[in-house]
């Protein structure tokens, strides 16, 4: 590809309103241009980005065993009715209307096309196992759109499902996914790691987030230094406190009542009584699928609300507003706790708090706290359980080794759904007994352009993008630097032609521009070979190449130069691990 005919308009500046460093470059570079919120048109360099990170999942997925299809992204209401999402799902989905007023959504996945596909062909447990695939557009109308590439409204995904029989099959399909994803990151060039994660929306009772690993990620992981343990903030479990429940002791002193005139927060509460953050207990009130919960956690500890949403069973779980938390608890935002609390409002504590006793927390009075709570004495706790978000002085949960946290960006997530859409909507098969039962279903998702802009988080400098070269624009570029000497121009033609030939995904900047515009651009947009040629390389008979990772320069001999650019070429993939 010539780039004098090529569609590629860089930018000078950074845009305005892009935040991280993806977004800047990949606007820079000229591989997306925005639409509207959240929505973006993807250019040809960017797409061609995307088209190579879509080919190798899917060389993957095929390898596993998993068929591609293609399911529409418009889809009917009454599918999502069938799984009481249309309600749940909230207004990340996109509904919109026909001529005829008939209800549908744009996709944001595809569990119910896939099950109401699948229940109208299958009927034989001798047809399963079956794992279908697609790589395809989805829309979610996400509040708050923005990262460009890592957050948008429309993307572009793999999602794949299967259908087993039983358990053991089921597993199987799960963890051959699983070890598909790495195959695929590996391939990519990507610093990945496996975490566990919460199943969300989608469901299920056991998930594994993909993170690649960079400091500019939005989610945190905590990972053990001792054992491969690794997991989501919110999925990251607290290993249990040492020591018997004391929460019954008979020794506290009687529950006593004492002003705190306008202390609200924990820090202004523990200043004013001169106690630490840790003898301090934190009722947050929540509103779990519209009822209103109670949440109890150290005053020095972060409430996990996704554990607690999980332990109630609840599907939707948002803050009590300042007007709710007053009528439960007759007091103003800061004062609630769990002696005297409506009655109606089932308490749920950490379990950290079982241990200890004689605490202090809010009176449900305004301006008014209490001493000498014990929770077993003063008050009915629905269920102890791990309900904090784990810091890094925690113990490992599995072998209690050492903590660390690190930053990291979802690009895939497999989930293990079990029987949730199946036995919903009646996807059923005949066992070999003649028994009609559900199918078992595992559903796998990749973000393939959103691993574009996690490439660049993870591989960029001052200069740009530092793409891996399975995933690059283009993976080598030649520039030439002739000007008006022909001689050069030629011999820049012969090479581009010459690596053409072998294979190679290969570009050749021939534009009339100055030399210190090529080279600016090329590290821009990060081709992770450049070979420039120049009049006095070709007098000397020489050819500079730079790898694009490194920044290291090295000059090829123009005689013998195919056996030496392979050598070279292999070296270059060799320091990105492929």
């Amino acid at each position: 590809m010539r780039l004098s005919k090529y569609y590629a308009p860089t930018l000078k500046e950074d845009p305005a309103d892009a935040e991280v460093v993806s977004h800047k470059l990949l606007m820079r570079a000229g591989m997306i241009r925005k639409l509207t919120s959240g929505i973006y048109n993807y250019l040809p360099l960017g797409l061609r980005s995307i088209n190579k990170v879509a080919q190798i999942v899917r060389e993957e997925m095929d390898r596993s065993g998993a068929m591609e299809v293609l399911m529409p992204m418009v889809q009917p209401a009454d599918l999502w009715r069938e799984t009481g999402r249309w309600d749940y799902y909230g207004k990340e989905l996109l509904r919109i209307n026909d001529r005829h007023g008939r209800d549908y959504c744009l996709g944001p996945t595809h569990e119910e096309v896939i099950t109401d596909l699948v229940r109208g062909e299958i009927k034989s447990y001798k047809q399963l196992p079956i794992n279908l695939y697609q790589i395809q557009t989805k829309f979610r109308d996400e509040i708050r759109p923005r990262f460009g590439l890592m957050r948008g409204r429309e993307f572009i995904m793999k999602d794949a499902y299967s259908f087993d029989k039983d358990e053991e099959g089921a597993e199987q399909s799960y963890w051959t996914m699983f070890e598909a994803y790495k195959k695929a990151f590996a391939r990519i060039g990507l610093r990945f790691k496996p975490v566990q994660a919460d199943s969300g929306a989608i469901g299920g009772d056991f998930s594994h987030e993909f993170m690649v690993l960079a400091e500019t990620g939005e989610d945190t992981i905590a990972s053990c230094k001792a054992c491969e343990f690794a997991a989501n903030l919110e999925k990251a479990k607290v290993a249990q406190p040492k020591g018997l429940c004391n929460c019954d002791d008979d020794s506290v002193p009687a529950l006593e009542e004492v002003e705190t005139p306008g202390k609200h927060t924990v820090e202004e509460v523990c200043d004013f009584l001169s106690i630490p953050a840790s003898r301090l207990i934190k009722t947050l009130l929540f509103v779990v699928d519209g009822n209103p919960v109670a949440a109890l956690v150290r005053g020095d500890r972060e409430l996990n609300d996704v554990k607690l949403r999980n332990l109630v069973g609840g599907n939707d779980i948002e803050m009590a507003d300042e007007a709710l938390v007053k009528k439960l608890t007759n007091a103003p935002v800061g004062f609630a706790g769990p002696a005297g609390l409506n009655p109606e409002v089932p308490i749920y504590a950490d379990q950290e708090l079982c241990v200890e006793t004689d605490w202090v927390a809010g009176a449900n009075k305004g301006d008014t706290h209490v001493r000498h709570l014990s929770l077993g004495r003063d008050c009915t706790i629905e269920k102890f359980a791990d309900l904090r978000v784990i810091e890094p002085t925690d113990p490992c949960p599995e072998c209690a080794g050492e903590i660390e946290f690190t930053k990291g960006i979802e690009v895939g997530h497999v989930f293990k759904l079990g029987v949730k859409y199946s036995e919903k909507m009646e996807a059923t098969f005949l066992d070999e007994n003649g028994k009609a039962k559900p199918m078992i279903m595992g559903c796998y998702g990749i973000g393939v352009s959103r691993i574009v802009a996690s490439a660049i988080e993870q591989n960029h400098d001052e200069n740009g993008c530092c793409f891996p070269p399975s995933i690059a624009p283009f993976e080598v570029c030649v520039i030439s630097l002739g000007g008006k000497d022909q001689a050069v121009t030629d011999k820049a033609e012969e090479l581009y032609s010459e690596i053409k030939d072998l294979g190679v995904d290969i570009c050749y900047d021939d534009r009339k521009e100055r030399p210190g515009v090529k080279f600016a651009e090329a590290d821009l947009i990060g081709y992770p070979m450049q070979l420039v040629l120049g009049g006095k390389g070709l007098k000397n008979g020489i050819i500079e190449a730079k790898n694009r990772k490194t920044g290291e320069k090295i000059e090829l001999p123009l005689e013998g130069f195919k056996e030496a650019f392979q050598e070279w070429r292999t070296a270059v993939w060799g320091d990105w691990g492929l």
